[in-house]
């Protein structure tokens, strides 16, 4: 029985470091790659490390507004988690928790809305958009995706678990709503919160389709739409486009560092409370 059980553990062990290595391998051959000139990207067989790296890449890359891209994807995926995060709790917490008419209806719409193709609303928000001046700025990304349906869907699961008690005992104690929301719903769905914030900034960030089409000027896009300009019609430079890459990894490694705590708590409530 001990020795089944130590060869389950290695087996596991194992397993484990191999999906670890095939996660972190493709990144790793950017950022190397971003360090390689353009012959050493394609040459056969390849080059595993850099054998003279050089940051002539990361050079030309700011030769391009980069930081300008890098500036707008931040801008536009940090303002789309702050509302999404704000307005998806307190939705979720009103269905959960408030019992007023049609409360079933418009929580099975926003079931229903997330089985919605993005491409099949685009028309009308892209109409919308220029009709109030928002087209081909940074708004007409983030605004979009403050309504998205899954915030909504998961902030009222969460808040399904709030004791009633809690929020009776907070009445009785004079407090009004928006304060029992602050000081008593808000501390307890945070694991909910953090786990929408890493959702709703990778989801932002990698929203190509909404980027190319809500966006044209060179002034407002972002680092995905340029990433994808750099590349040429006859030429492909890859060190090029593995550094842009590499820029645009950056910030959604450090948010999902900064919220992982809560994002493990998060799945881990919702494993336990299915």
């Amino acid at each position: 029985m001990e020795k089944n059980k130590k060869a389950y553990t290695v087996f596991a062990w194992a397993a484990l470091c191999l999906l670890a290595f095939a996660f972190i391998f493709p990144l790793y051959w950017i950022v190397t790659g971003s360090f390689k000139l353009q012959t050493a990207t394609v040459q056969l067989p390849p080059q595993w490390f850099p054998a003279e790296p050089t940051a002539a890449n990361y050079v030309k890359l700011f030769k391009n507004p980069a930081g300008l891209w890098l500036w707008n994807s931040v801008f536009q995926a940090a303002m789309a988690t702050l509302l999404t995060c704000f307005t998806a709790s307190l939705a979720g917490y009103a269905l959960a928790k408030k019992r007023f008419t049609g409360a079933k209806f418009i929580f099975a719409i926003f079931v229903c809305a997330m089985a919605l193709p993005k491409q099949v609303v685009m028309v009308p928000l892209v109409r919308i958009m220029a009709a109030i001046g928002l087209y081909n700025t940074s708004w007409a990304v983030i605004f979009p995706t403050v309504g998205w349906p899954f915030g909504v869907f998961l902030m009222k699961q969460f808040s399904e678990t709030l004791p009633s008690e809690l929020l009776e005992a907070a009445r009785i104690d004079g407090a009004g709503e928006l304060r029992t929301f602050w000081d008593i719903v808000l501390p307890i769905v945070k694991p909910g919160v953090g786990a929408l914030a890493i959702f709703t900034f990778v989801n932002t960030w990698n929203d190509y389709f909404m980027q190319l089409i809500m966006l044209k000027s060179s002034d407002s896009i972002t680092v995905s739409l340029g990433i994808a300009r750099l590349q040429s019609e006859f030429a492909t430079n890859y060190g090029l486009m593995m550094a842009g890459a590499t820029l645009g990894a950056v910030p959604i490694v450090a948010v999902f560092i900064c919220f992982q705590k809560y994002f493990t708590q998060g799945i881990t409530m919702g494993a336990v409370k299915g």
